[in-house]
């Protein structure tokens, strides 16, 4: 299972949804566009507002300015992240904290 962990200035997305097999996984990649799509937007905007590191099952971001964009931006991710746990709910859990 996916597990997200939102607070106010950073998101940690961690684990393999595990609705199928690696490289085949639907909800991984649904997952990896939402979040990566977000981040590019976000860093065409302001490269300084937020800082992000991906490895192997894990994604963080942390967000250093919080502007009208970044947070609209963010605030877009996080509802997209949450309408794709209502259709996963066995392969995405969220938690904000």
């Amino acid at each position: 299972m996916t597990k997200i962990k939102i607070s106010k200035d950073h998101i940690e997305i961690k684990g393999h949804a595990f609705f199928d097999e690696s490289g085949k996984d639907i909800v991984c990649a649904a997952l990896s566009c939402i979040t990566i799509t977000s981040i590019n937007g976000i860093l065409s905007i302001d490269k300084d507002s937020i800082k992000y590191h991906q490895g192997q099952g894990l994604i963080e971001i942390d967000i250093l300015k919080h502007t009208k964009e970044v947070d609209a931006l963010i605030s877009n991710m996080i509802n997209l992240l949450k309408e794709l746990e209502l259709q996963y709910k066995k392969n995405i859990q969220i938690e904000e904290v």
